[in-house]
């Protein structure tokens, strides 16, 4: 089990950070072209949007495992440990429904790009594989919610390490 946890993080980790120097790189790229060689790419910025949605969006589930979400926790730093592990339990059931929530419609609207055929404006990539990682991160952040629900029920107190320091 260790072992796809290890492997588990390693995937998001590796294809967040893909994509985000993916996009990093095109923009480097795409100003070089622009202000050194004096030919702007005009698919460039497009491609770059999307790339970094993507990295953004899988990102969403890296953060959870460090627990770097914004959060307000001023009273709950106040409350005792009883009232701490009820809103743990609340927060997290209402995470997994909106995750599942989100990842239904993300899917419905993949399956509905797919099926209108609808292309980007510059590139044409279909729209349906742009769409597609509302669906995948939906899943990813889904799982680490149940991961945390299942932390919960066992007893054991989650240990987030702070990737940094």
């Amino acid at each position: 089990m260790k072992s796809v946890k290890k492997f588990w993080a390693l995937f998001e980790e590796i294809s967040a950070g893909t994509f985000f120097f993916t996009g990093i790189s095109l923009i480097f790229y795409g100003v070089i072209m622009r202000y050194v060689f004096n030919e702007p790419k005009a698919w460039v910025e497009e491609v770059v949007r999307y790339v970094i949605i993507w990295g953004v969006f899988l990102g969403f589930a890296i953060a959870l495992r460090h627990n770097q979400h914004i959060q307000v926790d001023i009273i709950y730093d106040k409350l005792s440990n009883r009232w701490k592990k009820v809103v743990d339990y609340f927060s997290t059931i209402v995470s997994i429904l909106f995750c599942g929530t989100y990842t239904y419609f993300g899917l419905i609207l993949v399956v509905n790009r797919f099926s209108s055929g609808m292309v980007s404006l510059d590139v044409g990539i279909p729209m349906w594989i742009i769409y597609l990682i509302l669906p995948i991160s939906g899943l990813l952040f889904l799982l680490r919610f149940i991961e945390r629900l299942v932390n919960l029920v066992r007893g054991k107190d989650a240990e987030y390490d702070n990737p940094l320091t």
